[in-house]
């Protein structure tokens, strides 16, 4: 079964910035479908950006303009570029594919 693993996350002040990764176990074939979640202290999952079934990139209201999704079909990963963190912007992130999760990856961003 395939795997996701994230990594990346760590301790930064407002203002700065964090690259997260997520890898899968094998060879998938392609990163569409893929995105990233974060979960918020006392909030509801909610997306972050992803990659459609075409290849599209979409982003949640709270991050455009700050955040950058990309990714490498060949090494089956998808990174996520995170520029003016805020500390809203604290949490757990995980990377998911169709129903797939990862472990997560904590993002702490502090005033």
């Amino acid at each position: 079964q395939v795997r996701l693993v994230e990594s990346g996350g760590g301790l930064v002040q407002a203002g700065g910035s964090l690259r997260l990764s997520c890898a899968a176990s094998r060879n998938i074939g392609s990163i569409n479908g893929m995105g990233w979640y974060r979960q918020s202290p006392g909030k509801e999952r909610e997306l972050v950006a992803s990659f459609s079934l075409g290849g599209t990139m979409n982003y949640g209201d709270s991050v455009k303009g700050r955040f950058t999704i990309s990714g490498d079909h060949y090494k089956n990963t998808i990174y996520l570029q995170m520029n003016s963190l805020k500390p809203e912007d604290t949490g757990v992130y995980y990377c998911e594919r169709f129903g797939l999760w990862g472990q997560g990856t904590q993002v702490t961003v502090s005033s």
